[in-house]
């Protein structure tokens, strides 16, 4: 039996049918309720153990954060918040989790104590809505770009080029930090680093486009760069994800018509694909700015 996503079986009106599902456990309440999910969306499938027929010690180890294979069959639920929901035939332990030490547990953490455990952090509703949501963007990028003709290009992310002076730049060397090669004047010798030269952290492929789009017409890049600006701001990012098109032959009034159709298909794709994650993290929002308004109150 092949194993099915949370999201599919979610998203099926067929019921009274054998599945089988893997998943973490969010929650495991009254010994009965198991609520698993599996990160293919921010909703949980209601897994329904009969505990009678189940051996105790296998049940205490059903836990927040453990790894479980179940089989079953999916039946129309008795409950509210879901259509359908699992009822268990056997259950499998795939990976423990031990309650008094696997730090996400069933309730809102902040951002500072989610950064210390970056590597679970994606275990929770606002972090894997935002994963999702990155996802479903990066793919209607490269989805509008194909459908329009462009050519996707691979720009060097380590350069000896700084992109017309796009942005302070990340030295990349090889030679000693406390000792490295030096000219009679001093100054460092580049011609002794792995490249033969000074060469920095991209900031920028669009030199390369440029070119590029001069042979293919068409052209856009999407990957990292760099910028080294020290900034006061909380917006600044030293790394971030790029797009950059660049086309032959293209007056102003194309450029802003082509951003602007880029924009509103990308947009219309994740409003389409996405609408759970992004309902989920607006009202997150406007929970925390009622939060933040009663606490200015209260000061």
């Amino acid at each position: 039996m092949t194993s099915k996503t949370v999201a599919q079986l979610l998203s099926q009106d067929v019921t009274l049918q054998d599945v089988t599902i893997k998943g973490w456990v969010r929650t495991f309440r009254a010994n009965r309720f198991i609520a698993l999910n599996d990160g293919s969306t921010i909703n949980n499938i209601q897994c329904v153990v009969d505990f009678e027929n189940f051996d105790e010690a296998l049940l205490k180890r059903v836990t927040t954060g453990a790894a479980i294979h179940i089989t079953g069959e999916l039946v129309e639920s008795q409950g509210k918040g879901q259509s359908v929901e699992i009822v268990v035939k056997t259950l499998e332990i795939l990976g423990d989790s031990d309650p008094e030490t696997y730090p996400i547990q069933p309730k809102k953490h902040s951002f500072e104590f989610l950064r210390e455990n970056a590597h679970l952090r994606t275990r929770t509703n606002t972090f894997s809505a935002v994963m999702r949501l990155r996802s479903s963007l990066s793919f209607a990028v490269h989805k509008y770009f194909n459908e329009n003709g462009f050519n996707y290009m691979h720009t060097p992310i380590i350069t000896g080029s700084d992109a017309e002076g796009a942005g302070e730049m990340f030295k990349v060397s090889n030679l000693d930090s406390k000792n490295p090669p030096l000219n009679d004047d001093g100054s460092v010798n580049y011609k002794e680093d792995f490249f033969g030269k000074e060469t920095n952290l991209t900031v920028s492929g669009q030199l390369e486009a440029e070119t590029y789009a001069m042979s293919l017409g068409k052209v856009y890049t999407f990957g990292p760069t760099f910028r080294a600006e020290n900034s006061n701001t909380s917006r600044h990012l030293a790394e971030f994800w790029m797009i950059e098109p660049e086309v032959a032959f293209m007056d102003l009034a194309g450029n802003m018509d082509l951003a602007e159709d880029f924009m509103k298909s990308v947009l219309s794709y994740v409003l389409e694909n996405n609408k759970e994650d992004l309902e989920f993290l607006d009202k997150r929002l406007l929970d925390e700015e009622k939060q933040n308004l009663k606490q200015n109150e209260v000061i």
